[in-house]
């Protein structure tokens, strides 16, 4: 009997109803991973549950809102009675907001908007931090977008959110490469099929473009390989 490469692992992915996450999930679970799905809304979550299950893996899902910092000292708690250790954890979860020129930017859709793509990001890797340590070989895999590095016009917010979470995980990252074994990365998934794409983009043809299985490919690959901490990819 085969054993598969991620067998006795735990994974937490957010943003796991649709698109990038319910694509990361699937593949951590075919993989042999024990995959934790979080997202608001539980419908989604069940479908991606299931469809991990009719494959051979396994699941649980945990619907919560990330905005709702108590909420993820819950769900910490809840999987560290249940588990020793923590391996992959895949931050996700993100909100695109409205484009519009920096002038023009809704202060509190950018102050939501940062919650969730920044100060939610960072709650989970505090929250989340002992059980990563207490693994052999931890990974956080962030998932960024190409304007957190190369300004565009009207993606401000958005952009502004996506280089802070940047910062935030290669920061994380060299303050534990040394004393555990976490290393954290970043990946950008580039043009990808996902309702954010849509909206972002309404007049693109989505056969055009690859599909969230690919980069949740990347990521399975990612997570298996040697790569140093704050190693960020691509995904073409």
């Amino acid at each position: 009997m085969t054993t598969l490469p991620l067998a006795g692992k735990l994974a937490l992915v957010t943003g796991a109803s649709r698109g990038i996450g319910a694509a990361t999930a699937e593949a951590l679970g075919r993989a042999g991973a024990h995959v934790v799905l979080t997202a608001r809304t539980s419908g989604g979550l069940e479908e991606v549950e299931d469809r991990i299950h009719q494959a051979g893996g396994s699941a649980t899902i945990a619907p919560l809102d990330l905005t709702d910092g108590e909420s993820i000292g819950r769900l910490a708690a809840a999987i560290s009675g249940r588990w020793n250790a923590l391996d992959y954890l895949v931050l996700n979860a993100a909100m695109l907001g409205s484009l519009a020129a920096v002038q023009a930017i809704d202060p509190k859709e950018f102050a939501k908007l940062l919650t969730l793509n920044v100060g939610a990001q960072q709650a989970l890797i505090a929250a989340f931090d002992p059980l990563l340590r207490a693994s052999t070989d931890a990974r956080v895999i962030a998932v960024t977008s190409s304007v957190g590095s190369t300004a565009r016009p009207y993606w401000g917010a958005y952009g502004a959110s996506k280089a802070a979470l940047e910062v935030l995980i290669k920061a994380y990252g060299e303050e534990v490469k040394n004393i555990s074994s976490i290393r954290a990365h970043i990946v950008d998934p580039g043009a990808t099929r996902t309702v954010m794409r849509a909206k972002a983009f309404p007049g693109e043809d989505p056969a055009t473009l690859k599909g969230p299985e690919t980069v949740a490919e990347a990521i399975l690959s990612l997570i298996q390989e040697d790569a140093p901490t704050a190693h960020r990819i691509r995904v073409g």
